[in-house]
Parts: structure tokens; C-alpha cells; sequence
């Protein structure tokens, strides 16, 4: 398989993947918006669990979990471990089950034998702050989208004519709101990891790609309120510094996407070499990284919404990806990558509601997919899981995500992904394998204390010292 192979290629692949027809409607009236706190959470998830049980009432997410120490730990506890699975879903036995299944995953298990989904207790573990709880009630009836083309941006009620600093809308009208949700999804405001990023060739092989010190940013929930004015005003970010392999050692990225979309990310390269910082080329939408990734599917989406039109099909009951902690934190990547499919036994699933959003591509738009699906928790806001599909209308790719909750600081976890790539039968795995010795994740309310490189003449100024 052909790479990229231009130092700033590389760089990019290692920095960003070691980092996510309808019209638009008037904002929720405060009628509509007394159901948030009562039969729906603040958030806007329905705060009852579904008739036969298997998705329980949500009472508040996870907040403290015995033994774990935000301040000295370097990955997370999982504290379901000792869930046994209820049921598994395999190609003989998935008609049963069709219906909560998504799309990618009816095609991973009639393309791979020995492909599985094993299904768990369903835990809603996603905890909220009070201060985010109070700011997406708030945005509920005075947020709404803005910008030239649908989708750009988002305008609301706080001192900047923005939203407040929680989920935007709630109860979302259309697609492109459910997909600001995801943009702005609660999250800690730093999570630090060992990004990491290992293609599986269509031999079986698996190839470690790049190795980086990464933070992923979420300005927006900073506990301090400084983080958005060092940032100008991102609504998410990285930072990132290459430590392997060797020849792209020291390399530095540093991205940043506006709440104005339509403005293009902020991006710099730092040249360890040069010791010089320059902006970075262009990039978005369906070029490519790693010779099969879109740079919008990078935090599985990134970037504008402009040549799409994001149609909302409603939310439904559903098989998803969810609390994973082992591929994150618990467990090694050779117990888990696999020749043609990331270890069933790694992986846990749960029934959750989620939004589906179906992404058509414009008429007079361009991009290597013609049709997209996401799946929307409703707890977390964030994409779990999404498909692309082809020109033909094949389904070419295949992403699941591989959440769990950010217990030391609220919010939702989602650095991890996996990736098929249908057409070329590799699949990437994705910043997981964290309990290899000298990798850590952990999140972070603040970035005080942590020296980060939030500006470019901040790596200038590291590489001077």
C-alpha cells in the first residue's frame, strides 16, 4: 500500500489522528423547553430507560470509581469489568437482531468470519457538570445555527453572541444541530495521550505509523474560562510532538477549527531541524492521510458541513460501541489486533439511543463519498459510530468509536477509533493500547500546570529553551 510519504504528510497522519435538504428551524420554545429536567435530562437524553430494559433510566453517570486517582493515575480503571456479556450477535444469528444493528456492523459480520459483537449491560455513565447542566438549558431556546451556508456556525445568547459553554442544542430540529452537538459534545478540556496509530495491511500485518505526545483540546469547557481566547476561540484542537519514527522525531502540530467553520482550521508545523514554525497547507474534507483516511473524518467529523446536506432520520435503539475501556485503557495492542478485525473479546457493546444522521452529498458538491451515516449517542452527544459510502453506493468505510466516560472530569472520552476500509480490506487502529508501559491517558479540567503549546511561538520558545 502507498503512503504519503512528504514530512509534512507524515506529521499530519501522526498529529491529527493521534487527535473527530432540510431547513433550519426556530430555536425551542420555552414551552417545549420545560421537558428538559423533567422527562429529558438537561442534556436532552430521555431520562427513562426503554420498555424492556435493556437501556436503563439515567441517574447521573459515573463520578468516583474506587481506586482511581485522578492525580497519579496514568489510565483509567474499568469499572465494569466484571460484566459478563448478555448475548452475542454473530452472521448466523444477526436477523435477529437487524433492527439495533448499525449498518457497518451487519457488514463487518457478513464480510469476516469469526467477526462477533458481544453485547453488555448497558451502564448511561456519562456524569455532567452542574455549570454545563445550567448552560444547555440556557442555550435550549436562544441557540440556533448561523453563517452563509447551513451549518457554518452557531449564534446564541452569551456577551460574544455565542452559545454558552454546554450543548448547544439539546433538542436538536434537524441534522446539522445534532452535529454541533458532537462539535461541542462535553468533554475534558485537555485529554493527554500516547497517540498512536497502527495500520493492518490487507496481508494481516499490522504496521505502527507513528508514535506522538498528544493533547486533544476542547477549549470551550476549560473550568478557568481562558482557554478559547489562547485559542482563538476553537471549539476543538490538538497539539501534538512526533517521537517516533525517528526521522519525523521532534516534529510539532498545533490545529485549531473556529466556531465559524467556514474560516478554515488554524494550523502550524514545527521543524525541529529548522527550529521553525510555518503555517501548514490547506487541508480538509476527502484529502488524505495514511493513504485511505478523509481529513473530515479525523474526531470522525471535522471541518465544514458545506458540501452535505445532514438530514436528521430520527433517533432509535441500537447496538453501539460504548464504555470501552479495555482497547483504551486496559489492555495491550497484541491482545487485541487482529489479522483482519480488532479482537471480539476487546470489544464491548451496549443498547443505547442514539440519533441517525444521514449525510447526502450536494449535487454540485465534491467529495470522494456520496452518502454518510452517523450515529449519535444521546448521552454523550458524540459520534460512536459512521459509515461512508461510494459513488456506486457501496459502503467503503466503516469507523467505530471507542468511548468511555472522562470520570475525573465529566464528559466523554473518544480519542479511540478503529477504521475499515472496505475497499482496500486494511483497517487502522487508533490511539488505543494505553497500558503500554510509558503511555498514559488522562484528562485534565484545566491546562494549567500542564505547559502546553497552545500558540505558535509557544514551540519557538520551548525549542529555544
Amino acid at each position: 500500500m502507498k503512503l504519503h510519504r512528504t514530512l509534512f504528510g507524515q506529521a499530519m497522519v501522526a498529529g491529527l489522528l493521534a487527535m473527530t435538504g432540510q431547513s433550519s428551524l426556530a430555536a425551542v420554545t420555552a414551552v417545549e423547553a420545560k421537558q428538559l429536567g423533567t422527562t429529558l435530562t438537561e442534556f436532552g437524553a430521555e431520562k427513562s430507560g426503554n420498555a424492556d430494559g435493556s437501556i436503563p433510566a439515567y441517574t447521573g453517570g459515573i463520578e468516583k470509581v474506587a481506586g482511581y486517582d485522578p492525580n497519579t493515575a496514568d489510565r483509567y480503571i474499568d469499572p465494569f469489568k466484571d460484566d459478563k456479556p448478555l448475548y452475542s450477535v454473530t452472521a448466523d444469528n444477526m436477523a435477529q437482531y437487524e433492527a439495533s444493528l448499525p449498518a457497518g456492523a451487519k457488514v463487518l459480520l457478513k464480510t469476516f468470519p469469526g467477526y462477533r459483537v458481544d453485547v453488555y449491560p448497558s451502564h448511561r455513565s456519562i456524569r455532567y457538570t452542574p455549570i454545563v447542566l445550567q448552560n444547555s438549558l440556557k442555550n435550549a431556546t436562544t441557540a440556533t445555527l448561523a453563517g452563509a451556508v447551513e451549518g457554518d456556525t452557531i449564534a446564541g445568547a452569551d456577551k460574544q453572541g455565542l452559545p454558552y459553554e454546554g450543548i448547544p442544542f439539546p433538542m436538536p430540529r434537524n441534522g446539522y444541530e445534532v452535529m454541533w452537538n458532537h462539535n461541542l459534545r462535553f468533554a475534558a478540556a485537555v485529554n493527554q495521550f500516547s497517540g498512536n496509530v497502527t495500520l493492518v495491511d490487507s496481508a494481516g500485518t499490522p504496521i505502527e505509523l507513528t508514535l506522538a505526545q498528544t493533547y486533544w483540546l476542547h477549549p470551550w469547557y476549560d473550568i478557568r474560562g481562558e482557554m478559547r481566547s489562547l485559542t482563538f476561540d476553537a471549539v476543538y484542537g490538538h497539539t501534538s510532538v512526533i517521537s517516533s519514527p525517528v526521522k519525523l522525531a521532534g516534529i510539532g502540530y498545533l490545529g485549531y477549527y473556529p466556531v465559524d467553520s467556514s474560516l478554515g482550521q488554524k494550523a502550524w508545523l514545527y521543524t525541529p531541524g529548522q527550529r521553525r514554525i510555518r503555517p501548514a497547507p490547506d487541508a480538509a474534507y476527502d484529502m488524505l492521510l495514511a493513504g485511505s483516511l478523509y481529513w473530515d473524518e479525523l474526531g470522525q467529523f471535522s471541518g465544514r458541513m458545506d458540501r452535505f446536506d445532514f438530514r436528521l432520520s430520527g433517533k432509535r435503539e441500537m447496538l453501539i460501541p460504548y464504555n470501552v475501556f479495555g482497547l483504551t485503557n486496559t489492555l495491550l495492542p497484541g491482545d487485541f489486533i487482529g489479522r483482519k478485525f480488532i479482537n471480539p473479546d476487546a470489544m464491548r457493546w451496549e443498547m443505547h439511543r442514539v440519533w441517525v444522521v444521514d449525510a447526502i452529498r450536494k449535487p454540485t458538491a465534491s467529495h470522494a463519498f456520496a452518502r454518510r451515516t452517523y450515529y449519535v449517542d444521546e448521552d454523550c452527544w458524540c459520534i460512536v459510530a459512521s459509515e461512508g459510502y461510494d459513488n456506486a453506493g457501496n459502503m467503503a468505510r466503516v469507523n467505530l468509536i471507542h468511548t468511555f466516560p472522562s470520570y475525573a472530569t465529566g464528559g466523554v472520552n473518544t480519542v479511540s477509533w478503529s477504521t475499515y476500509d472496505l475497499l482496500k480490506s486494511n483497517y487502522y487502529f487508533v490511539n488505543g493500547g494505553q497500558a503500554e508501559p510509558g503511555r498514559r491517558i488522562r484528562d485534565y479540567p484545566t491546562p494549567e500546570g500542564l505547559g502546553l503549546m497552545l500558540t505558535p511561538q509557544s514551540f519557538l520558545g520551548r525549542s529555544a529553551q
